[in-house]
């Protein structure tokens, strides 16, 4: 059997690929590189009795099953549980290694407060009464909706207690952390009329597109992903991956596309171009379940997505384009996904508009093997709370980050507009600032000026378990237990087709001075009194929970999760009780129009694309386990090495492992060069997720952090954060 270069890079990707995100190799490795590695932290489990303890993974967004496995009160390994209908069994690198967090000893152990630039131990009292005494100082001058809040999730009763604490307060900026849901949550909500997260029925497709999606570098659910790909290939489906670059996804897939960066949005309406000039819609299901069909033929037969057109745009040729559309319309069950990489970055609307209007075409909309329009959980039914003049004057002020405004009134939270509203004015506009679960100072792009910004706040608090980027230019440090010290309710799973509510519960008992972030948020609305302690009636965050949850307490506490397994979605709630194609939101949108990669070509000859890998993936940074696991591809020692086509090393006169220095309009850093004919000619491949702070020294020094080079764009549709890379320069250092 002949093998092209290509198809060579692919077999041996893949074969990688199935080697590390097979179980085996983890559940061979956990405990030998959890216990046996010489590091002088690590606890060695004492002899004694085995138990096993059942709860939830918090350490994503997936909601996984986990079964903790404890000699006396140690934990020494975590594994998948084979009842949970999310992962059954399965499990990441990420949350398999999570008992190196527990144990690691660059944990905060007790409150921190700043003082004359480093930290100090302070008590509970003394860090909650100080803070306290600064949020009545802005109350009593009238400026509540100067604190804001910042979370990783706006979800469970946790994120429902912030969000309370801040409107009875008198702020309007809650602001959760941008994924690609920001951008699905929003398509869903003007082509259906419902306000959900967008589910996957990968296991059931016979024909996935993922336009860009990093389905095994830590798109959705990992676990669920992977295990759906196995069920496509056991269904004789077909897997068409189109990026850049030649990813663990891409290898892994039937076939790969090797489409231009920033084209996704193109390819998608090139391919209804073809599905509606052909006729190959499914016409039952347009015909009885779509509207806006007309205005949708006149924006998508344009002749900028004909084919000829696409291909120009996309890099492919104009036959490829047509056969994949027709190819994608037979198939019995076709789904297409977007969200780059890991979805960290929502991306265009219009581009993800795009892609759902393909999965209408095909009736591939809430029905099996499709997307499906899931429901936010209703669990959670506080009585409103009452409010005095204060609260209800801040409440009625614009949020700091736009969203809801006038020119984005779909957008939920726009944490991309922060820094430069930050920047304006003599004042900044959040006096304080609550960060819990997320990490701006790391994860937003714009290098220095995003630092600059958000270094104007006066007061920053962060709840971090560990001296993340945030936590060190924080003022406070509250830190939280980790996942497997709290009980913690963790309703959803990224990108899964069900209903699902999960319970974390305390694994073992806390090993340090921490407290549950919702426990803190009692405790402050307790020192400021009045309409603000008479929102929060509960004790503490475990008995909020037995509050909230009821009946279903008991039952998750002693199971472990719930899940709807007789969901059927509801009917869309459009006017016309159709998917719409086109309506008066819709029509108020920006045309769709690729956004360029920032930066001057003349100047900047090369783009610069950051990518995404699943042991890198996880916000608070990665346990020692999962560094040293980092292919030398990506790391070597403690150089981070981008990736170049040859064409591209020979016309810049750079070899294969040489230093060279990558420049962008936003900055500079040294890197080593590794040639690999899996990305274009012309592209420069950086992983995301290195160039961390000293917090860790397993982190700390390896690699520069690809977010400090990229500038943060704006989509004109929806103000979400789309950008996709950045024009670069690469020069032999």
């Amino acid at each position: 059997m002949k093998i092209d270069r290509r198809s060579f890079l692919a077999f041996v990707l893949g074969g990688a690929a199935g080697t590390a995100l097979s179980p085996l190799p983890w559940k061979l490795t956990d405990d030998i590189s959890i216990w046996t590695q010489n590091w002088p932290w690590t606890p060695v489990p004492p002899k004694g009795e085995t138990t096993y303890v059942d709860s939830t993974c918090t350490l994503c967004p997936g909601g996984c099953g986990i079964r903790v496995r404890r000699v006396e009160d140690r934990v020494v390994k975590i594994e998948g549980r084979n009842d949970h209908p999310v992962n059954r069994g399965g499990i990441c690198p990420l949350g398999a290694a999570g008992a190196q967090l527990l144990y690691s000893p660059w944990r905060v152990r007790q409150p921190l407060k700043k003082m004359d630039g480093r930290f100090v131990p302070v008590s509970w009292e003394q860090a909650i009464g100080e803070i306290a005494g600064v949020l009545r100082e802005l109350r009593e001058a009238g400026t509540p909706e100067a604190v804001a809040w910042i979370a990783d999730t706006d979800r469970g009763t946790t994120a429902e207690l912030c969000r309370r604490f801040l409107t009875v307060y008198g702020s309007p900026n809650f602001i959760r952390t941008p994924c690609a849901q920001d951008a699905w949550e929003t398509a869903l909500y003007l082509t259906q009329g419902q306000r959900a997260t967008a589910g996957f029925d990968l296991e059931r497709a016979t024909f996935l597109l993922s336009l860009g999606s990093g389905l095994l570098e830590g798109w959705g659910t990992p676990p669920f992903v992977f295990r759906a790909r196995g069920a496509l290939k056991d269904n004789n489906g077909r897997f068409v991956q189109a990026e850049a670059r030649l990813s663990k996804t891409a290898a892994k897939a039937d076939q790969w596309l090797p489409i231009l960066p920033g084209s996704e949005g193109t390819l998608a309406f090139g391919l209804i171009h073809v599905l509606l000039k052909e006729g190959r819609e499914r016409k039952p299901f347009v015909a009885a379940h779509t509207a806006g069909l007309e205005e949708l033929k006149r924006q998508a037969l344009q002749e900028a997505f004909s084919p000829e057109a696409v291909a120009q745009a996309t890099g492919l040729e104009a036959k490829a384009v047509v056969e994949l559309a027709r190819a994608f319309a037979a198939a019995e069950r076709p789904l297409a996904v977007c969200g780059r990489g890991a979805g960290r970055v929502p991306g265009g609307l219009q581009e993800t508009l795009a892609v759902h209007f393909l999965n209408a075409l095909v009736g591939s909309v809430n029905v099996e093997g499709g997307v499906i329009a899931v429901p936010e959980p209703e669990y959670i039914r506080w009585p409103e709370p009452e409010m005095d003049a204060v609260a209800s004057k801040g409440m009625q002020t614009p949020r700091v980050d736009g969203a809801g405004s006038e020119r984005y009134p779909h957008a939920r939270y726009l944490l991309n507009r922060l820094p430069e509203a930050l920047l304006q004015g003599d004042r900044p506009a959040v006096r304080v600032l609550f960060v819990s679960g997320g990490n701006p100072f790391y994860s937003l792009a714009g290098g220095e000026r995003t630092e600059k910004a958000l270094a104007r706040i006066p007061l920053i608090v962060s709840f971090s378990p560990f001296l993340d980027e945030t936590a060190a230019a924080a003022h406070y440090i509250l830190p939280a237990p980790t996942h497997l010290e709290r009980w913690e309710d963790v309703p959803g799973a990224a990108g899964y087709p069900k209903p699902v509510v999960g319970l974390a519960r305390p694994v073992v008992p806390p090993r340090f001075a921490t407290m549950p972030t919702a426990d803190v948020v009692l405790r402050l609305a307790r020192r400021l009194g009045g309409p603000i302690r008479a929102a929060f009636p509960w004790e503490s965050h475990e008995a909020c929970l037995r509050q909230t949850l009821g009946p279903a307490w008991e039952t998750l506490r002693r199971k472990g999760f719930a899940v709807e397994e007789g969901f059927k979605p509801q009917p869309f709630e459009t006017a016309s009780r159709k998917f719409e194609f086109a309506n008066a939101d819709l029509k108020r949108l920006a045309a769709f129009r690729p956004l360029p990669a920032p930066g001057d070509p003349g100047a900047f000859k090369l783009t610069l694309v950051p990518f995404d890998t699943l042991r890198l993936t996880a916000a608070l940074g990665a346990p020692p386990f999962l560094v040293k696991a980092l292919e030398s591809e990506i790391l070597l020692k403690n150089d981070i090495r981008v990736e170049i086509h040859p064409q591209t090393a020979r016309d810049l006169g750079l070899a294969d492992g040489a230093d060279a220095r990558i420049t962008t309009p936003q900055g500079s850093a040294r890197v080593k060069v590794y040639l690999t004919e899996g990305i274009r000619p012309g592209l420069v491949g950086m992983a995301r997720g290195l160039g961390r702070g000293a917090h860790d020294r397993y982190l700390a020094g390896k690699g520069v952090s690809a977010n400090r080079l990229l500038a943060l764009v704006e989509d004109p549709s929806s103000g979400l954060e789309a950008g996709w890379g950045i024009r670069a320069r690469l020069e032999r250092a």
